[in-house]
C-alpha cells in the first residue's frame, strides 16, 4: 500500500516539502545576508548560526516533546508555522549581526518544537509498518530533493529578485504549510498516564529513550551518520576547490552525487528491510559510510586527485548514511507507547543533533587547521567507533514482547477494562486484600460494569509476571535483563 493513498499523509507530506523548499531558500539567503553584514567574516557568522541551530534543537525539542501531549496538535503545528513565517519575514530588515542570531535562534527553536510532533503524527496516520517504511523513504527523498532543488531555485529567483525576497518566499512556504495542516484530519493524541509538569515530562522523554537498548544503539548510529554527514557538508568545498582544483560547479556536482546516492538508497530501503531487517541494514550502511571516509583519507595521502574516484565515494557515503538513518523512525515508533510518541521523537531529534554539534566542530576544525586527510580519518574513525558502539548497545536478539515481573505497588493513572494493566483492586478494600492474599490480582472491589470510558483513581497493582510488547512508561521504568527482574 502506498502512503499517498492516505489523504492525511498526502497533506502532511506536501506541508513538509513546501517548508523544506522554503528553508533551503533561506539557507542561501542567510549566506548572502551574512556576507552583506560581515564581509570576510561571513564564514564565522554562518558557523555560529549552525551552532545556534543545534543548540536550539538540543534545548527546545525535549521540552516540546514534554508539552505536546498537553496541547491540541493541529493548533500547535499551525501556530509554529505562523511563528516561523513571521520571523523569517523579519530577516530582510535586520542590519546588525546580533539581530540575525536572535531571529535564527527563534526560528530554529520553532522548528525544534514542530518537527518531533510532526514526526509522531505520521505513524498514527500510517499504521501499517511496511507502508510507514515507505513514508519514511519518501521523507528522506524530500530532504535530498530539497538539497538539490533549493540552490537551483534560489539561483533562478535571484535573476529576478534580491536575496531579501528569498526570505519572503520562505515565509510564504510556511504559510502554505500551515494551510495544508489545517486541511488535514489529524487524529487526537492518545491518552498518556504521565503526570507532572513540563520538566517531569521532558525528563521522561530523554530518560525513557536512553533506557531502551535499541534506541541507545540508534543514537550511536546517529552519531556515526553525523560524522560522515559533517564531512560532506563542511568539507566538500575544500575537497573540490583546494584538493581537486575545481570550480563552484564541481562542488555542486559532488553535493549532487551525495544526494543522488541517498535518493537511490531511499528508493530500495523498503525491500532491503524486508530482506534483512533494520539492524543488519543500518549496520551495513554505517560501516560502509565509515569505510568510504577512510578510503578517502588513503587516496589523499597517496596523492590521488581523481575527481571520479571521490565522486564515487560521495555517492556511496550518501547511500550508506541513508541506509543507516532512515529506518530509525520505525525503531522510535516501535519503542514508544501511543501516548508517549511525541516525547520519544523529541528525544530522538534532540539527542541525534547533539552528534551533529560535535561532528561539525571536530571535522570542520580539522579540515581547516590540518590536512584534509586528517579530517577524512577523523570522520571515518569516529563513524567506525559509533558503529561499533551501536552493535554493542543494540542487542542482536531484540524481541518486541518480553517476559518481565512487577512488584506490588500503588499508583494512579487513567485506565479502562481493556488496559492490560487493569488487573487491580480498589480503594480501602485493596489494603485488606493485599494483607490477606498478597498474590491475588485481577479482582475489583467495585464493578465498573461494561463502561469503556477511562476512569482515574488510586489503586493497587498486585505482583505479577507476564509477557507483552515492552516499552518504557509509568508501569515499566527500566528494561528487564530477564523475566524475573522487577520493572
Amino acid at each position: 500500500m502506498s502512503p499517498f493513498s492516505i489523504a492525511a499523509f498526502r497533506h502532511l507530506f506536501s506541508a513538509q516539502v513546501t517548508s523544506l523548499i522554503g528553508t533551503g531558500l533561506t539557507t542561501v539567503a542567510l549566506s548572502l545576508l551574512a556576507y552583506d553584514l560581515a564581509g570576510a567574516d561571513a564564514g564565522r557568522v554562518l558557523g555560529s548560526i549552525l551552532v545556534l541551530k543545534m543548540v536550539a534543537y538540543l534545548v527546545i525539542a525535549p521540552v516540546a516533546g514534554g508539552m505536546a501531549h498537553l496541547l491540541p496538535r493541529r493548533a500547535w503545528l499551525v501556530g509554529l508555522d505562523i511563528l516561523r513565517a513571521t520571523i523569517v519575514l523579519c530577516l530582510p530588515f535586520v542590519d546588525q549581526i546580533w539581530q540575525v542570531f536572535v531571529l535564527v535562534f527563534v526560528v530554529n527553536a520553532a522548528s525544534a518544537a514542530f518537527t518531533p510532533v510532526f514526526q509522531a503524527i505520521i505513524p498514527e496516520i500510517v499504521e501499517d509498518e511496511r507502508t510507514y517504511t515507505k513514508g519514511l523513504s519518501y521523507a528522506r527523498l524530500a530532504y535530498d530533493l530539497e538539497n538539490l532543488i533549493s540552490p537551483a531555485l534560489a539561483a533562478a529567483l535571484l535573476f529576478v529578485w534580491s536575496f531579501g525576497s528569498l526570505f519572503m518566499a520562505n515565509s510564504l512556504t510556511f504559510v502554505l504549510s500551515a494551510i495544508l495542516i489545517v486541511s488535514t484530519s489529524i487524529p487526537r493524541a492518545a491518552a498518556t498516564d504521565r503526570e507532572g509538569g513540563v520538566y517531569a515530562n521532558t525528563r521522561f522523554g530523554v530518560m525513557a529513550y536512553l533506557k531502551t537498548p535499541r534506541l541507545r544503539g540508534l543514537l550511536a548510529v546517529h552519531f556515526a551518520v553525523s560524522c560522515v554527514g559533517a564531512m560532506i557538508i563542511v568539507n566538500t568545498v575544500v575537497l573540490t576547490r583546494s584538493v581537486l582544483g575545481g570550480t563552484e560547479i564541481l562542488t555542486t556536482v559532488f553535493l549532487a552525487c551525495a544526494g543522488g546516492g541517498s535518493m537511490i538508497a531511499a528508493f530500495i530501503i523498503p525491500k532491503m528491510i524486508d530482506a534483512c531487517g533494520e539492524r543488519r541494514l543500518m549496520m551495513f550502511g554505517i560501516f560502509a559510510a565509515a569505510l568510504v571516509m577512510l578510503i578517502g583519507a588513503m587516496l589523499i595521502v597517496n596523492g590521488v586527485q581523481t575527481a571520479i574516484a571521490f565522486a564515487a565515494l560521495w555517492v556511496l557515503a550518501g547511500a550508506g548514511t541513508t541506509f543507516a538513518q532512515t529506518p530509525g523512525g520505525r525503531l522510535v515508533q516501535r519503542s514508544a507507547g501511543a501516548g508517549d510518541r511525541s516525547a520519544f521523537f523529541a528525544a530522538n531529534f534532540a539527542l541525534s543533533h547533539g552528534g551533529w554539534l560535535i561532528a561539525y566542530g571536530v571535522v570542520g576544525w580539522l579540515g581547516s587547521l590540518a590536512d584534509l586527510s586528517v579530517a577524512f580519518m577523523a570522520s571515518g574513525g569516529l563513524a567506525l567507533i559509533g558503529a561499533m558502539a551501536a552493535i554493542m548497545l543494540w542487542p542482536k536478539q531484540d524481541p518486541l514482547e518480553i517476559d518481565h515481573s512487577h512488584p506490588g505497588f500503588w499508583h494512579e493513572h487513567p485506565h479502562d477494562h481493556d488496559d492490560p494493566h487493569h488487573g487491580h483492586i480498589h480503594g480501602g478494600d485493596a489494603q485488606v486484600m493485599q494483607e490477606n492474599n498478597p498474590n491475588h490480582h485481577g479482582v475489583h472491589s467495585r464493578d465498573h460494569g461494561r463502561d469503556k470510558q477511562k476512569h482515574r483513581h488510586r489503586h493497587y497493582h498486585p505482583p505479577v509476571k507476564h509477557k507483552h510488547r515492552f516499552v518504557i512508561d509509568s508501569h515499566h521504568t527500566r528494561w528487564p535483563v530477564d523475566g524475573s527482574e522487577m520493572v
